[in-house]
């Protein structure tokens, strides 16, 4: 036996006693159930209240996802100049809108004043909800006026400017004031936004995976070493692929399953994608046609009694 074979074979047996070691010694950090994860099928979460049917983040959009019978609702939030928390998505408000401007920039009375079906096409190719009075939605009032609603909340300001260092304090005092605990969300894209939140929430509220989580747990899922892994939330939200790789396989499901997180995807609007992912063990299905997901996801419990 060559010097080199020994060497690699001391190597293979090092690692495999590592890994024996490690495993009795170290088992599953399975993370506590959550109120808001109890759930005992599939859910549908309309992206941004449901953005295909109605003007996205507006009442109307909220209240045309309710109706239709989804579970809850996908949204973004950015702080407005008079630290107002806002339920929207992008930093400038022109995309939505018939005005320009950033959302940090303006006040909740300016917000107010837009018409957010200024651009809003249905599917008749009619400006439907041009001048019919939608408008900016405060996250306050959603929560007030959905009660009953899973709500998963999205911090978009990032930690680095004045509005993203103060909105994880304040959102946790609306969702304490409101005693919304057990009915929200709360991720963000910025693992240091979800850090930040929970200094204040102290685990009391389900939180998402941001990036950063995202790319540990898959790369434990990915080793020899899964059972070292610790998660930092409550629920994965993600999208099928990410690169080169697929993150919608049943056996990165079931390894997240195993420690008690549920696995969201999105934002899924073709009924065969969302057949697939139900299948694969998907608990969670983010989606801007609610009126899809909801009556497959009916048939497919049907189908079950």
């Amino acid at each position: 036996m060559g010097k080199k074979t020994k060497i690699g074979l001391t190597a293979a047996a090092v690692g495999a006693a590592a890994w024996a070691g490690s495993k009795a010694l170290t088992g599953p950090q399975i993370r506590p159930q959550k109120a808001i994860l109890s759930y005992g099928h599939p859910i549908v979460l309309a992206h941004r209240g449901g953005s295909s049917l109605a003007p996205e983040h507006t009442m109307a959009a909220f209240n045309k996802s309710t109706e239709l019978g989804a579970h809850g609702f996908e949204i973004d939030i950015r702080m407005t100049n008079d630290e107002e928390i806002l339920v929207f998505h992008d930093e400038f408000i022109d995309r939505t809108s018939d005005s320009a401007g950033r959302v940090a920039e303006m006040t909740i009375d300016e917000l107010r004043a837009l018409d957010l079906g200024y651009h809003f096409v249905d599917e008749n190719g009619e400006h439907s909800y041009r001048g019919k009075g939608e408008t900016v939605v405060l996250l306050r009032d959603l929560l007030e006026n959905f009660p009953q609603m899973h709500i998963n909340i999205d911090i978009k300001d990032a930690p680095d400017t004045y509005e993203g260092s103060l909105i994880p304090s304040k959102l946790w005092r609306l969702i304490e004031s409101l005693e919304a605990q057990d009915r929200v969300v709360v991720t963000s894209f910025f693992d240091e936004q979800i850090d930040r939140f929970n200094l204040y929430a102290q685990n009391r509220v389900a939180l998402g995976a941001g990036e950063n989580e995202v790319r540990k747990a898959f790369a434990s899922f990915n080793s020899q070493f899964g059972h070292l892994y610790a998660p930092r939330a409550d629920v994965f939200q993600l999208p099928v692929k990410h690169s080169v790789f697929r993150l919608d396989s049943p056996r990165f499901i079931a390894f997240l399953e195993r420690l008690n997180i549920p696995v969201h995807y999105w934002v899924i609007d073709e009924k065969d994608a969302m057949e697939k992912l139900i299948a694969a063990g998907a608990k969670g299905i983010i989606t801007s046609r609610p009126d899809i997901a909801i009556k497959l996801i009916s048939a497919v419990e049907e189908n079950r009694k």
